[in-house]
């Protein structure tokens, strides 16, 4: 179990995915420019953490309150 939330604790969601050279690359939809990189989850979960505080800290109170619905895969033709 995680810790317990405080009130004034905020959540965002995350979205993770790995790029060809194997590095993991999260961004946080609801905050634009925020995102960052790691070879590894466990580093990218506290990169992500430090860059979302860090975002939140520039963008003050504009970060949009979105509800995560999915994600959905779609194919073009080539």
């Amino acid at each position: 179990m995680g810790k317990p939330r405080r009130a004034k604790d905020r959540e965002f969601d995350v979205v993770i995915e790995r790029d060809q050279a194997g590095y993991y690359v999260a961004s946080v939809p609801a905050l634009p420019g925020c995102h960052t990189q790691a070879r590894s989850l466990d580093v990218l979960m506290k990169r992500i953490r430090e860059a979302i505080e860090l975002c939140v800290e520039v963008q003050s109170e504009q970060a949009e309150a979105l509800d995560f619905v999915g994600v959905q895969r779609v194919t073009i033709p080539a």
